[in-house]
């Protein structure tokens, strides 16, 4: 992502998004102010609520901070995939402790990354990836809480994992990215699937062709901020005031309506984060 290009302009507004996933701490909040702002500036175009993400033992604190800050804000803890080679026995305490808190909606974001072992330094090798995700399905299961999933490259030995351990009654695929075949086999299973800009970028035929198939009740949208902004803004940092952009992209690809696709997607968000 390159700092060099202008944040994008503020969008019409489309009243009642959820952003699904989003870093807070990545663009830029460190309190309760800096918070509050970038949730103004969301609400402001219809984005009322958000679920901030962790992706290491800092951020996870971050996050249950933040949704105590303000209570347009949630969060998901856990240890991201390439991380995953952190999970001793006092992070495995910590991440159970902060999971626990009834501001946590998700444990999240676990699964598998293919991408980075090797070019990465530091990177979790594959095992300790795999030791990982499994004991994050254990603790989602444990706290009966939904299952955020990070899949770079890795479909077939992530499904593999979700079966042979058994899922959790909710499991999210954050930032959906795969194809037709894979969304059809998480749409059998019953999964969620959360789009992100990467649906309005005009190279991804795949994920565009994936995107028809989601039945409406299996879908969410998000922004993964400050990463992949949507088109035509792609390559300036994102904030989840921008998720009106990628709902817009999402409901002319699928044949929608905007108003109603966001509708759908915030009574899932409510439905599968038990958003009160």
């Amino acid at each position: 992502m390159s700092r060099e290009r202008p944040a994008p302009p503020l969008p019409e507004p489309l009243r009642s998004l959820v952003d699904a996933h989003t870093h807070l701490d990545a663009c830029g909040a460190v309190d309760a102010a800096s918070v509050a702002t970038i949730l103004d500036r969301a609400e402001s175009v219809g984005v009322g609520r958000v679920v901030t993400v962790a992706d290491d033992l800092d951020a996870a604190r971050f996050a249950v901070d933040a949704a105590h800050w303000d209570p347009r804000v949630w969060a998901a803890t856990a240890i991201h995939p390439t991380r995953a080679n952190v999970l001793d026995d006092a992070v495995k305490a910590e991440i159970e402790r902060l999971s626990a808190d009834p501001r946590v909606v998700a444990i999240g974001e676990t699964g598998l990354d293919y991408y980075w072992p090797g070019k990465l330094e530091g990177c979790a090798t594959a095992r300790e990836q795999h030791d990982g995700f499994r004991w994050h399905i254990d603790l989602a299961k444990r706290l009966g809480k939904p299952l955020m999933i990070h899949n770079r490259e890795a479909d077939d030995d992530l499904l593999a994992v979700l079966k042979a351990e058994g899922a959790p009654e909710t499991v999210i695929f954050h930032c959906f990215s795969s194809g037709p075949e894979m969304a059809r086999a998480c749409i059998d299973a019953g999964y969620v699937l959360s789009l992100s800009g990467t649906v309005s970028f005009k190279n991804a035929h795949a994920l565009r062709e994936a995107a028809v198939l989601i039945p409406s009740d299996q879908l969410l949208v998000e922004t993964d901020a400050p990463f992949l902004t949507p088109h035509p803004f792609r390559g300036a940092p994102n904030e989840s005031y921008c998720l009106p952009y990628t709902a817009r992209a999402l409901a002319e690809i699928r044949g929608e309506d905007p108003v109603e696709l966001a509708g759908h997607v915030t009574a899932n968000a409510e439905r599968v984060y038990s958003l009160v």
